[in-house]
């Protein structure tokens, strides 16, 4: 295990500036998730952690030492890609065993090795099958298999569960993080899913245009935003916003509720009209205007109300958020 730390660390292709001085420490042993939108830098500053690209400016230390002039293989690093990446004309063992064999391990230890990372990943019966005739949860799971062989210090994972169907992808979640508990390496996780984001990260960063905009807890992530952009862009159905002079009012959806069922509490009241209503069996997203600012509101699935209505809906106070309207950072009530 180790702890990789960035320091002033830029990249810039031609004229476009993709990582822009980033500082950021991944503790010994934790899970973050880089995230942000397409374009936002997260996955080339995986790359140079990779030593995939040379940073323009900047450290970055693996265990302590500033590895900049380390090729990826004197690192200590594995990758696993989002297309996988496995041999098509080898078994699974093979596929497993290959990073051994390239550094020189015996017959019986690389034996030893596929054998362990076969049963903790639970595809032992698989072992002699090609990449073919697997699914591509099993495929996934091959593919850490052989990252995890080696006993790397970090893991980097770049969009791993993107080519999984969403069922597939819900069981791989949870079993990634379990595996990564019992192993206990430093893992990056690459994802533009703010959902796999805050079911996966001990702590997320959020990068947007190459900066580093917020780290922390998904707890912290979703309920202190730093700025409108995350606080937009963290939550299902996002955070709403509506124009107040000089400030932005923010409130989540599903603290957006018909005032009658709020109580005595200190409220601040809307006419919603309600467009659109979409059930999801155990809750219902309803889509609407307040004073012609598109909004959307969550409700439980049993909570009825008529499409086309304009209806009575408060947030409490203590529920709301601000931001300032020209930078976006949050701001005093």
């Amino acid at each position: 295990m180790a702890e990789v730390r960035l320091q002033g660390v830029s990249k810039t292709f031609a004229h476009v500036r993709a990582v822009d001085d980033v500082d950021l420490q991944i503790r010994d042993g934790e899970l973050l998730v880089l995230l942000g939108p397409s374009g936002s830098g997260k996955t080339t500053l995986m790359r140079l952690c990779a030593g995939l690209e040379e940073p323009s400016s900047g450290t970055i230390a693996i265990d302590g030492r500033v590895v900049n002039d380390l090729p990826p293989r004197r690192r200590e690093i594995a990758m696993v890609f989002q297309n996988y990446a496995l041999y098509p004309h080898k078994t699974v063992f093979d596929n497993i065993a290959f990073p051994l064999r390239v550094q020189g391990d015996d017959k019986e230890e690389i034996r030893q090795k596929v054998a362990w990372a076969a049963e903790l990943f639970n595809i032992g019966h698989l072992l002699e099958r090609r990449p073919s005739q697997l699914s591509g949860g099993e495929r996934q799971r091959v593919a850490i298999s052989r990252a995890v062989v080696r006993k790397p210090k970090v893991f980097l994972m770049d969009e791993p569960l993107s080519n999984l169907d969403a069922k597939v992808r819900d069981y791989a979640r949870s079993e990634l993080k379990k595996f990564q508990r019992q192993i206990g390496v430093t893992t990056i996780f690459v994802t533009h899913d703010q959902i796999e984001a805050m079911g996966l990260g001990d702590r997320i960063a959020i990068l947007h245009e190459g900066r580093l905009r917020q780290i922390g807890t998904p707890e912290e992530i979703y309920h202190d935003p730093a700025d409108s952009f995350i606080a937009g862009f963290i939550g299902t159905p996002p955070m709403n916003f509506l124009e107040r002079g000089e400030k932005l009012l923010g409130f989540r959806p599903e603290v957006f509720r018909p005032a009658a069922l709020l109580g005595d509490e200190e409220l601040l009241e809307m006419d919603f009209a309600v467009d659109m209503i979409e059930n999801l069996g155990s809750y219902q997203v309803l889509y609407g205007t307040v004073d012609g600012t598109p909004v959307r509101a969550r409700l439980s699935g049993d909570e009825q109300l008529q499409i086309s209505e304009v209806c009575s809906f408060a947030v409490r106070r203590r529920d709301l958020f601000y931001f300032d309207r020209e930078t976006g950072k949050r701001c005093a009530p």
